[in-house]
């Protein structure tokens, strides 16, 4: 990807987000929507290598509008300031994991799993967590996982910062209903998402060796994210 045209187009639209300075740069948006398009098209080729559930897809099928919805939404703003694809073989409006890139300057991610599940799956998610912790550890409490993405919540990820890394956006204050207030790991009974994630540079996708940095990440995440899909694809 030529994520210098792509910073440079974002930046511009992050300082003009109105109607006017995006229809005077539309051949730059064009052009910008093709390569981060081609660009997803690369990943989704990556991931199949170890993941054939997402063999299917395109990046039309992972990819969002630029154009935001601001009927519920205090900023009018008419138009995002970065690029995203979420790359999940029932796509991506889909509550099941999957593999999320985040393009916006200062703040670019790889992410994998499942984030906004609604109570009810969360609920079976835990439930699952405590059935079978020994298989869940194992998955989130080795020493590649760790380096990775660190242990729950100690990260950040907002729309305006990013945290080098992190597992799980958000957290219970206290113990969900209907749970051990004294159970061992209790950590993992407390987010509300399953989700981790790698703070990359901007110039991450580009040059000759990112996809494979890519690949290492998703990877290494994704024996977590097949745990909660397991439950996830219950209600689905």
């Amino acid at each position: 990807m030529n994520t210098k045209k792509i910073m440079h187009f974002l930046k511009g639209i992050a300082a003009n987000n109105n109607k006017q300075w995006f229809q005077e740069h539309k051949a730059e948006y064009d052009e910008v929507k093709e390569d981060f398009e081609n660009g997803v098209d690369q990943i989704i080729s990556c991931l199949a290598s170890f993941d054939e559930e997402v063999s299917h897809l395109t990046a039309k099928d992972c990819t969002y509008r630029f154009y935001r919805d601001v009927r519920f939404s205090p900023d009018k703003s008419p138009y995002k300031r970065h690029l995203g694809a979420y790359i999940c073989a029932h796509g991506r409006k889909a509550l099941r994991g999957g593999y999320y890139i985040h393009l916006e300057p200062g703040n670019c991610l790889v992410a994998v799993g499942c984030y906004w599940l609604p109570t009810n799956i969360l609920t079976s998610c835990r439930n699952e967590i405590m059935a079978n912790v020994d298989e869940w550890l194992k998955h989130v409490e080795n020493e590649e996982f760790i380096n990775l993405f660190g242990r729950p919540n100690e990260g950040e990820w907002t729309d305006d910062k990013v945290s080098k890394n992190g597992f799980g956006l958000t957290a219970l204050k206290t113990v969900p209903k209907g749970f051990p207030k004294d159970y061992e790991h209790l950590e993992y009974l407390r987010m509300k998402d399953y989700c981790c994630w790698v703070k990359v540079s901007d110039d991450f996708f580009e040059g000759d060796g990112w996809l494979e940095q890519l690949k290492q990440i998703c990877k290494t995440g994704k024996p977590m994210m097949d745990f909660i899909n397991n439950v996830v694809d219950d209600y689905e």
